[in-house]
């Protein structure tokens, strides 16, 4: 095969088997011929080849010049410069470790009830409750709690109205890839989709625009990305909250990331666990993502910093400003700038910087470096 035509082989072993995959299911969502299955067991978090032509290493279609696979990767080759280009013109500058933005602000809902339902200010929860009301979208690809709540276990879903968004409320520390819920969008007639996802997520709708993988990318219409610097292994909840801590995760009520591992459980007692404690059960997927600060969303928000009701919003592209500016202007959210906080904007920067680093050098390219032979995707 053509070294200009990359496919799942190379896809296989320059992100999913090196460590650079992050489990984004990008690759799963944009395979037309459904021979990428997903893995979120035993902390896996990775596609897998099930066709039994090609093996788990290889894939016929791809020998055939399928590419899509490899253009739904936002960790394969020059991933960062193609997207920074598609989405803003220009590749970022040095100093803008936390990405290219527009505006920081910081920003919650109006409503009480979506204040008080969502996390820190509700502001993510507002904006698809906005962007379906207002026809902006018609779903939205979320998480969800599987089955009844009590296993914490974070699951792919949709959301399609108030109470669908509602539902999914809150922070989950473990991973779900939401892009999975894409093909039950679809099915329900939806043309155009929300996202809301860690950084690897929010960076799959932009690199496949920015390498045309097709109809998939043109239907994701709002970008909402999650300020993220690592997610956790399901094996947590038992293995060290509750064989160290006694708390059992059926017990506990909500969560949140603060400087430690808080916990509320339903006795109404609240838990810190200091996050040196929860290292061991990094997901192995986080372990060399470089974007904390969801760098290619078109909204990035996230709970740091000094006011805990206040989210913290990154505003990155046209579209992201027009729907902050229209639910201002309706009243649907309130923002103060982002300088009332600085301490949450140096912390942003001290994140990203951090998680920056964490591109093993050993990768073809990488955030902020420029490769001895650049590699070209060509379309």
């Amino acid at each position: 095969m053509p070294p200009d035509k990359p496919h799942w082989a190379h896809l296989f072993s320059e992100v999913v088997t090196s460590g650079l995959c992050t489990g984004c299911a990008g690759c799963v969502v944009a395979c037309p011929y459904d021979v990428l299955e997903y893995d979120d067991t035993k902390g896996a978090y990775k596609p897998f080849h099930v066709e039994a032509d090609g093996g788990f290493d290889d894939c016929t279609h791809g020998q055939r010049g399928c590419t899509l696979c490899t253009r739904a990767c936002p960790r394969f080759r020059l991933w960062e410069p193609e997207i920074d280009n598609k989405l803003f013109g220009r590749e970022r500058e040095a100093a803008e470790v936390e990405g290219v933005s527009k505006d920081i602000v910081l920003a919650r809902a109006t409503d009480a009830g979506v204040a008080a339902q969502g996390q820190d200010g509700g502001l993510v929860s507002a904006i698809l409750i906005w962007a379906l009301e207002n026809d902006v979208v018609d779903a939205a690809l979320v998480s969800y709690l599987e089955g009844d709540g009590t296993t914490w276990k974070a699951v792919p879903g949709v959301a399609r109205d108030r109470a669908e968004v509602l539902a999914g409320g809150g922070s989950r520390y473990t991973y779900s890839a939401n892009t999975l819920a894409y093909a039950d969008a679809i099915a329900s007639g939806a043309t155009r989709i929300a996202l809301v996802g860690m950084g690897c997520q929010s960076s799959v709708p932009p690199v496949m625009a920015a390498r045309r993988a097709g109809k998939v990318s043109r239907r994701f219409v709002l970008n909402i990305g999650l300020l993220c610097s690592k997610t956790f292994d399901d094996a947590i909840f038992a293995e060290l909250f509750e064989a160290r801590y006694g708390l059992a995760r059926q017990d506990m009520v909500k969560m949140n990331v603060k400087g430690a591992f808080q916990i509320w459980m339903r006795d109404g007692s609240f838990h810190e666990i200091p996050l040196k404690e929860c290292r061991d059960w990094t997901r192995q997927g986080c372990k060399a993502c470089p974007d904390f600060a969801a760098e290619h969303a078109d909204i990035s928000a996230g709970g740091i910093g000094a006011f805990g009701d206040w989210t913290l919003t990154i505003v990155r592209t046209d579209t992201g400003r027009e729907v902050m500016e229209k639910m201002m202007a309706d009243g649907s959210i309130e923002t103060r700038p982002g300088d009332d906080d600085p301490g949450a904007i140096a912390l942003l920067r001290k994140l990203s910087r951090a998680s920056r680093r964490r591109w093993p050098e050993s990768a073809v390219t990488g955030p902020g470096r420029v490769p001895d032979a650049p590699v070209q995707l060509r379309r």
